[in-house]
């Protein structure tokens, strides 16, 4: 497919780096030291905002505004707080998605699961993806055709892809279990005997770096915002992996109903619906 915009080499070393810099100024000086003000409630109380998270946002998108004028930006918080639509994503040409701090209630309760996760889409499609570590200072990124890499500051990186796992027994899953409807928790959960390990990470970012590493097979996801999904289910696909929701539908930054399975391929992305059927 052919998008109206790219990210070049250039600008991706610049989105790097002005997510590093956020990083340092806004969200490891607050690691570990926030105040019980610098920590609210959301949606629910359990869907936490820190301080961090704001500072961070607003870093980044004024950087972006710069580096990218042209640019529609479409930050959690300022989604959250009615200052950015969701909406706009699928007519903008150039859209940069920014999740400040993914895995905020990690963050706010000292575990050292979080990171930030950066996505850029042009019409509704991903063509560019960052899942940023903190505390480690490196990125898992791809361009859309170009592959999947990790990165570090000294300019190693190394292509990545994804499990070659083949037997449902001994593969690892990862899902969250409590952002499905109560009565399919307990489905759900009965299916996790079938595999070897279930992991629950709390955090998109790491859970879709994990995967391009192939440690985790697979992945199921029953919220879809587009700060969390849109930037790792391209990276993994970037990886040799296949996604989709459950009914077929690929998946779009667009859609934020449903329930995404991504798998290392379409024939076990195949065997594993069979299992999550009553998901649909």
């Amino acid at each position: 497919m052919t998008t109206a915009s790219t990210i070049t080499p250039s600008q991706q070393q610049q989105l790097i780096e002005t997510v590093r810099h956020a990083a340092r100024a806004e969200i490891l000086p607050r690691f570990r030291n926030l105040s019980e003000d610098a920590i609210r409630s959301k949606s629910a109380p359990d869907d936490l905002v820190t301080d961090a998270d704001q500072g961070a946002e607003r870093m980044i998108s004024q950087a972006i505004a710069e580096l990218l004028p042209t640019a529609t930006i479409i930050g959690e918080e300022a989604v959250a707080a009615g200052d950015a639509q969701l909406a706009d994503i699928a007519g903008a040409e150039l859209a940069l998605i920014v999740d400040p701090v993914d895995g905020t209630w990690n963050f706010a309760r000292g575990l050292n699961q979080f990171g930030v996760i950066l996505a850029a889409t042009s019409f509704g499609e991903t063509i560019f993806g960052l899942l940023y570590d903190p505390l480690a200072d490196d990125w898992v990124v791809a361009r859309r055709g170009e592959g999947a890499f990790f990165g570090r500051p000294d300019g190693t990186q190394r292509r990545l892809s994804v499990s070659d796992t083949t037997d449902i027994a001994e593969m690892v899953g990862a899902t969250s279990i409590r952002l499905f409807p109560k009565p399919q928790q307990y489905q759900l959960a009965a299916t996790f005997p079938d595999v070897q390990r279930m992991m629950a990470f709390g955090c998109a970012c790491h859970e879709y770096r994990t995967m391009a590493f192939g440690h985790v097979d697979f992945m199921l996801a029953g919220k879809l915002m587009p700060w969390d999904h849109a930037a790792g289910l391209m990276i993994h696909a970037e990886a040799g992996g296949y996604s989709a929701l459950l009914d077929g539908t690929p998946y779009r930054p667009t859609i934020h109903q449903g329930t995404v399975l991504a798998a290392s391929s379409r024939e076990l992305w195949e065997a594993l619906r069979e299992k999550f059927t009553f998901l649909v």
